[in-house]
C-alpha cells in the first residue's frame, strides 16, 4: 500500500529504525545476559544495511529488507500476542503499513483483494497544516493541540463494516531541519493560529520539504465498532431533518447491522396511536413496518398475542422472537408470527419505544435466518435505545408544531407581516407566569394603518345556485313519477295514483319557483313517502327493481338527492375561487417585498382580500403615504390579472359563470384590532366601524336614480367618497389604460344611498382582456365572449 508521497508536504518521508536501533545499542552493556545477547543480534542483522539506520525513501527496500526488519521489529511484535493484537508498524499519517500482526493480516484478508486502506478522517486539504502542527509541537516547541481520534473502517469477510481507532506510538520518530527551514517567533506562531485555513501562510512560514520526518510508527488498532454505531445511531437521530434525506433508512440499517454484526438484518418502525390503540405506518423514504405488513393501520389487539402484548405493552421489555415458523406452530398461527413468516423473515426483535410507560411506537429488526436475533442479542438495544426514544419524541413535538403552523396557515388569520406582534405577546405572558403573576394575554392591535379592500364576485350567484337546484329536483321528480307511472300500470292500485298526483304538484311548485321550504318539503316528501314505497316494489317486482336502481344510482350519498346540476355548479365556484385564491396568493408574495403589511383573503361565492398597511405593522420599516400608492396601484393591476384569470378558466367549467370585481378606497387612516374570540382582525372603534359597513353592502347598491347595479361583468368598479380618491385613481386608470389594462370607456357615478352611508361614487372601467398569455391582442368582455364562442 503506497502512500501519498506525491502530495506537497512538509516533511520529507524516510523509513528509519535508528530511534528502535540505538535502543538496542544501550542495551549491549546490560548487566542482564539475555538482553546483551539479543541485542548483539539485532544490531549484527542490520549492520550490513546501513540504510536501515539512515532512512530510505525507496519502498521497495521494505521488501527486500523484509527478514532483518522482522528481526529489528520482533520485540515490539510479540509472537505470543499477535493473535490477537491489532497492530502495524507504518509511517505517520499515510496508509503504508508493513511487520502487521497476524489478526490484522486476517482483517485485510477478509476486506477482499480490491479493499484499499484508507484513514477516514485525514482530508487531504488538512494534511499539510496537520503535519506543520507536529512540527511546531515537535521541533519548534510550541505546543499545539490538533490532536484527532483516526479510524479504519474496513469490512469484515461478510460484508459488515467494522471501525478501528488507532493509536500511534511515535517513540521512534526524528524530526530533523533541512536548509529549507525557517526560524520561527512566537508572532508567527499567533498568525499561524489566526489562520488556520489559509494555506500558503502555513507554506510560507513551513515551507514544504523544509523537514526531514524519519522513523516509523506502531500503529496500534480496536475495534470500536460497537461504540461507533452507537454514536452513529446518535448522531442521525439527534441531527435535524436528516430523517428525510433519501439515504436516511439505507444507512441506518447499515450502523444497526455494524452494531449487531450481521449483515442482512433490516430495520421498521410502527408508530402508535393511544387514542385509538392503532399501530400506524410510519411515512418517510425507505420507511416499512413488518408488523404492519403494507397496511397503513391496524388494530394493536388484531397484531399482537397475548404475550408479545404484555411484553411491549405491559413489561416495556423488548420481545425477540428467534424461531418465527416455530412460534407460529406454538401460538396456533397467531399475530405477529404470522405476518412475519408471511415475508419470510425467520427470526425478530420488537423493541419498544416508550417514555414514563407510553408506548408511543415499536422498533422491529427482522432477519431472514433463524436464531439470528434473539433475546441474548437484543441486550446490544440497550445503548441505543435513549436516543430512538428521544428522537421519537422530538419527531412528535416537531409534528405537533408543523400541524400548528398548517392550522394556523389555513385556518387562522395571524399573517406573518403581524407575526412578530404575537410572538411579543406571548413572551411577555410568559415572563409574567414566570414571574408568579396572573398572566393575561392582551388583544393585538394596531393604529393608524390604512386600509385596502377588493372582491371578484360570482353574478347572480343566488340565481344560479338556485337554478341548478331547480334542474335537479325536477329531474328527480320526473323520474320518480317515471317509476309510479309504471307501477299503476302493472297493478292499478289508487296509492300509486295519489303518489303521483303530488309529485305533479310538487313539480309544478318547482317548476314556476324554487323556495327554501318547498325544496325541503320534497325533501321531506320522498325520503318519508316514496323511499319506503321503493323499497316495497322492489323486493316485489323484477322490473320496477331495475327501473328504481337506475333512479337510486343518480342520488348522492351526501346530499341523499340527486346533485348534478349543482355539482357542476359547486364544482365551477370552487375551481374559479382555488385558482384566483391561488393567484392572489403569488402576486401577493411581491407585494410584500415592496413593504410590508397585512394580508387576508377568503372564499366566498369569489374571493375577497382585506390589506391594511402602516408604519405599526411594518416594525422596523418607516412608512411612507408613497408605499400606500404602490399598494393601490398593485391592487388594481391583480384584479384585472384576477378577471383575465377567470375568462381564460370559464370555457372549461361546468357552468359558464360571470364574474365582477370590485374596490373600496377608504383614504382616512384607523385601528384594527385582533379579536381573541372569532381569531381575526377586524377595525377598532365606532367611528371606524362605518368602514365595514361600507365594506358589507357596497356589492349590493345601485347607481343613483336608476335599478342598474353597480357591479357589471366586464367590468372594474372603484367605490370612494373623496375628490382626492377620485382624481388618484383616475392617474392609475390612465396609466393602466396606456399599459393594456383598460378601454377608454370610463365612467363616474354617484350611488344610492345605502342605510347609514351617502355620499359614495364609483369609477367604472371596462377591462380589456387578453384571449392567452401569448397572445398581445386584448378584447373587452363582448369581444372576448365572441371570440370565445368561435
Amino acid at each position: 500500500m503506497v502512500p501519498h508521497y506525491n502530495a506537497e508536504s512538509p516533511m520529507v518521508q524516510l523509513v528509519s529504525f535508528n530511534k528502535l536501533l540505538e535502543h538496542y545499542d544501550k542495551q549491549l552493556n546490560s548487566k542482564d545476559k539475555y538482553l546483551a545477547e539479543r541485542a548483539r543480534y539485532v544490531l549484527d542483522a542490520q549492520a550490513p544495511y546501513p540504510e536501515l539506520r539512515d532512512g530510505f525513501k525507496d519502498l521497495d527496500l521494505l521488501e527486500k529488507h523484509k527478514e532483518v526488519i522482522g528481526i529489528i521489529l520482533a520485540d515490539t511484535f510479540s509472537p505470543v500476542l499477535t493473535q490477537n493484537e491489532i497492530k502495524t508498524a507504518s509511517t505517520p499519517f499515510e496508509n503504508l503499513t508493513f511487520n502487521s500482526s497476524e489478526r490484522f493480516k486476517r482483517i485485510l484478508k477478509d476486506a477482499g483483494e480490491d479493499f484499499e486502506l484508507e484513514i477516514r478522517n485525514i482530508p487531504d486539504e488538512l494534511s499539510y497544516i496537520m503535519k506543520c502542527t507536529v512540527i511546531l509541537s515537535f521541533y519548534y516547541g510550541f505546543k499545539l493541540d490538533f490532536k484527532r481520534p483516526f479510524f479504519y473502517d474496513i469490512p469484515d469477510a461478510n460484508g459488515v463494516m467494522h471501525h478501528y481507532r488507532i493509536l500511534y506510538n511515535a517513540d521512534f520518530m526524528e524530526i530533523i531541519p533541512t536548509e529549507h527551514s525557517k526560524e520561527l517567533t512566537q508572532d508567527d506562531v499567533d498568525e499561524l493560529l489566526e489562520n488556520f485555513e489559509n494555506m500558503e501562510l502555513w507554506k510560507e512560514k513551513i515551507p514544504p520539504n523544509s523537514f526531514i520526518a524519519k522513523g516509523f510508527v506502531i500503529s496500534n488498532m480496536f475495534d470500536v465498532t460497537a461504540e461507533h454505531s452507537i454514536s452513529e445511531i446518535k448522531s442521525t437521530l439527534i441531527g435535524r431533518h436528516k430523517h428525510v434525506q433519501k439515504d436516511f433508512m439505507e444507512s441506518f440499517q447499515d450502523t444497526f447491522r455494524s452494531l449487531f454484526r450481521l449483515k442482512e438484518i433490516k430495520v421498521g418502525f410502527a408508530g402508535y396511536d393511544s387514542n385509538a390503540n392503532h399501530f400506524f405506518k410510519i411515512y418517510g423514504k425507505g420507511m416499512e413496518s413488518f408488523i404492519l405488513h403494507g397496511k397503513d393501520s391496524e388494530p394493536c389487539d388484531s397484531m399482537l398475542c397475548d404475550y408479545s402484548h404484555g411484553k411491549l405493552f405491559r413489561e416495556s421489555k423488548y420481545f425477540a422472537i428467534s424461531n418465527v415458523e416455530k412460534s407460529l406452530v406454538r401460538s396456533h398461527e397467531s399475530q405477529p408470527y404470522k405476518s412475519l413468516h408471511e415475508q419470510g423473515i425467520k427470526s425478530a426483535i420488537l423493541a419498544p419505544i416508550s417514555n414514563d410507560g407510553e408506548l408511543l411506537g415499536v422498533l422491529e429488526l427482522v432477519s431472514n435466518t433463524v436464531n439470528e436475533l434473539n433475546s441474548v442479542n437484543a441486550n446490544k438495544l440497550d445503548d441505543v435505545m435513549p436516543f430512538i426514544i428521544s428522537a421519537v419524541l422530538r419527531s412528535i413535538e416537531e409534528e405537533e408544531n408543523l400541524i400548528d403552523a398548517i392550522i394556523q396557515h389555513e385556518c387562522t388569520t395571524v399573517h406573518p407581516s403581524v407575526y412578530w406582534k404575537f410572538q411579543e405577546e406571548a413572551k411577555r405572558f410568559m415572563a409574567d407566569e414566570l414571574a408568579g403573576h396572573q398572566p393575561l394575554f392582551k388583544e393585538i392591535v394596531f393604529k393608524d394603518v390604512y386600509p385596502l379592500y377588493g372582491q371578484i364576485d360570482i353574478k347572480d350567484s343566488s340565481k344560479e345556485r338556485n337554478l341548478s337546484i331547480q334542474r335537479d329536483l325536477m329531474i328527480q321528480l320526473s323520474e320518480i313519477n317515471e317509476v309510479l307511472g309504471r307501477a299503476t300500470q302493472k297493478y292499478q292500485l289508487p296509492i300509486y295514483e295519489e303518489l303521483m298526483y303530488r309529485v305533479d304538484t310538487y313539480l309544478s311548485e318547482v317548476r314556476e319557483a324554487l323556495y327554501t321550504h318547498t325544496e325541503q318539503a320534497v325533501f321531506d316528501f320522498v325520503k318519508e313517502e316514496v323511499d319506503p314505497i321503493f323499497k316495497h316494489l322492489k323486493k316485489e317486482d323484477k322490473e320496477l327493481k331495475g327501473l328504481i336502481q337506475k333512479y337510486e344510482s343518480k342520488i348522492d350519498e351526501t346530499t341523499e338527492s340527486y346533485y348534478d346540476h349543482r355539482r357542476n355548479y359547486d364544482d365551477s365556484v370552487m375551481e374559479a375561487n382555488m385558482q384566483l385564491a391561488a393567484l392572489l396568493d403569488k402576486k401577493q408574495l411581491e407585494a410584500q417585498e415592496m413593504f410590508p403589511h397585512y394580508f387576508e383573503r377568503y372564499k366566498t361565492d369569489g374571493v375577497e382580500h382585506n390589506m391594511y398597511i402602516g408604519s405599526s405593522i411594518a416594525r422596523d420599516r418607516k412608512f411612507n403615504k408613497l408605499y400606500l400608492s404602490n399598494l393601490r396601484l398593485w391592487q388594481l393591476q391583480v384584479m384585472c390579472d384576477m378577471e383575465n384569470k377567470y375568462y381564460a378558466m370559464k370555457p372549461h367549467l361546468p357552468v359558464k359563470l360571470d364574474v365582477a370585481s370590485l374596490i373600496l378606497v377608504y383614504s382616512t387612516s384607523l385601528a384594527i384590532r385582533f379579536r381573541m374570540d372569532e381569531k381575526r382582525f377586524d377595525v377598532d372603534g365606532t367611528y371606524n366601524a362605518r368602514y365595514e359597513v361600507i365594506k358589507k353592502r357596497i356589492d349590493k347598491s345601485y347607481i343613483k336614480g336608476t335599478n342598474e347595479r353597480l357591479t357589471q361583468k366586464g367590468k372594474l368598479a372603484i367605490v370612494y367618497s373623496q375628490r382626492k380618491d377620485e382624481r388618484e385613481y383616475m392617474r392609475y386608470i390612465h396609466f393602466l389604460k396606456a399599459k393594456g389594462y383598460f378601454t377608454n370607456n370610463i365612467e363616474i357615478v354617484e350611488l344610492e344611498g345605502l342605510q347609514g352611508v351617502t355620499g359614495l361614487k364609483a369609477i367604472r372601467a371596462e377591462i380589456l382582456y387578453k384571449k392567452d398569455k401569448k397572445s398581445e391582442q386584448t378584447y373587452t368582455y363582448d369581444d372576448l365572449m365572441e371570440e370565445l364562442k368561435s
